[in-house]
């Protein structure tokens, strides 16, 4: 998809990380587990745009070769 969507994917991981080290030094086995699934998050929408990018380069490649281009 768009470079933004990459842009937020990454910083929601960053601050799922920040939650994890957090909960971590502090003993806070609640935040430490909402910052990994924070991240679990982030990764999965990754992914996400990953596959809706190679699906659009597809559909790209497909209507170029209907059209000629």
């Amino acid at each position: 998809m768009a470079t933004t969507d990459d842009a937020q994917n990454k910083a929601e991981e960053l601050k799922g990380r920040g939650k994890e080290a957090v909960g971590s030094l502090t003993n806070n086995d609640d935040l430490k587990n909402e910052g990994k699934g924070d991240q679990a998050v982030a990764e999965g929408k990754q992914k996400v745009s990953e596959v809706a990018d190679k699906v659009k380069e597809g559909v790209d490649g497909l209507k170029n070769k209907l059209t000629g281009h």
